[in-house]
């Protein structure tokens, strides 16, 4: 399974593309997408969406993970980030891809084993669990790479206990 797990910023967003088996993960690819704060709102979205839709298209993933929830700031902050993840999940949904969501408790238990793990620690961990020889920078695309990673212990969580019942 391919998934693409993306983390929504206004300024950075981070996407990560992994590979699983159902066991082991590995990394295809991750990196962050830069506007410029100083770009009208509409062109750094534009930007923002475009940049998802030629990775979906390079990369095929089969599924693609956002955190469900976010904190900002102020209530400006907040409607950034709502569009920036609006316009990342239409790129997803766009290509047909099946969307989900993860609380940020979720993705930090998923990959460290700690719900309020530091950022340094869910970089860390996902260097780890990837098997790279350095940890992911910036912290936006190692966040990408750890949504991706719960996803697939999620869906691996789920196939399990409906393979039980």
């Amino acid at each position: 399974m391919r998934v693409l797990g993306i983390d929504c910023g206004s300024r950075v967003t981070g996407y990560g593309v992994i590979d699983s088996d159902g066991a082991e993960c590995c990394m295809v690819r991750c990196g962050a997408i830069k506007t410029k704060s100083s770009d009208p709102l509409p062109n750094r979205l534009r930007s923002i969406h475009n940049a998802i839709v030629e990775i979906i298209r390079d990369l095929e993933p089969e599924a693609a993970a956002f955190e469900s929830l976010f904190y900002a700031t102020n209530v400006q902050s907040a409607l950034k980030l709502g569009y920036v993840r609006g316009v990342s999940m239409f790129a997803a949904a766009e290509a047909n891809l099946p969307v989900f969501e993860y609380s940020p408790l979720e993705v930090k238990s998923a990959v460290t084993g700690y719900g309020r793990a530091e950022k340094n620690q869910v970089q860390q961990m996902v260097r780890a669990l990837l098997k790279l020889e350095a940890s992911p920078e910036p912290y936006d695309a190692s966040d990408a790479l750890a949504v991706a990673i719960c996803h697939v212990h999620t869906n691996r969580f789920h196939k399990s206990v409906a393979a039980h019942l």
